[in-house]
């Protein structure tokens, strides 16, 4: 197996992070009505109910955390569905828009997860909201490569099954990862289709795309 990795340093990546969230809540604060109420790739949130997710981030502690998995029954995707309607109950958007603004400042994140963890979420859910919105929505390239080559080992994200025996290729990077049928394409659309989006597959060609397409629909 060959991975080309694109590393960022903890300055690098912090910076991301920062400029990441700075960014989106300029874009989110020009939403309307409708727009906050309107699906979005993640089949069991709104738009706001991403924005309200977002704002978790920072805002988790241990015994919280213990708490809500416990409540959740051990499911990590129940539990973070939980968290996320429980914030976009309690808070206005606009508040959460402040949250999320008051997160830019802030180092913390999800205990047990990695520096580029934040990083990476940021990157996702800001497509899974721009695109059903059909908003224009590109993070510099070098911040998607290296979310991707993160994305693609994380086993809690189910990465190495879908991509198991594929040789992952990006057309506008020298990123590449794996042997095998090959699944070339954009970085963004390579890591939303890594990450469980279906939505990533329409950029995608190569030999390899009805494997992924496949996993995709079952996994």
């Amino acid at each position: 197996m060959v991975t080309t990795p694109f590393p960022l340093t903890a300055a690098q990546t912090a910076a991301a992070v920062r400029d990441e969230r700075l960014r989106l809540v300029d874009r989110l604060a020009t939403l309307g009505p409708e727009q906050w109420g309107a699906p979005s790739l993640c089949a069991a949130w709104t738009v706001r109910d991403v924005l309200a997710h977002l704002t978790t981030t920072t805002r988790l502690t241990v015994p919280l955390l213990v708490r809500e998995a416990v409540r959740a029954r051990g499911s990590f995707d129940r539990m973070e569905i939980n968290l996320a309607a429980e914030r976009a109950g309690r808070h206005g958007t606009t508040e959460l828009l402040e949250h999320l603004h008051e997160s830019a400042r802030s180092t913390r994140r999800f205990p047990g997860s990695s520096p580029l963890d934040p990083l990476m979420d940021l990157v996702v859910h800001a497509q899974d909201v721009a695109r059903p919105l059909r908003l224009a929505w590109s993070p510099p390239a070098h911040v998607v490569t290296a979310c991707l080559a993160h994305v693609v080992g994380n086993r809690f994200m189910g990465a190495p099954r879908r991509v198991r025996g594929l040789h992952l290729a990006s057309t506008d990077s020298s990123w590449s990862h794996g042997s095998g049928a090959e699944v070339r394409g954009p970085d963004l659309d390579l890591l939303l289709a890594v990450s469980g989006r279906p939505e990533g597959l329409r950029a995608l060609d190569g030999p390899g795309v009805p494997a992924l397409r496949e996993r995709l629909r079952v996994g």
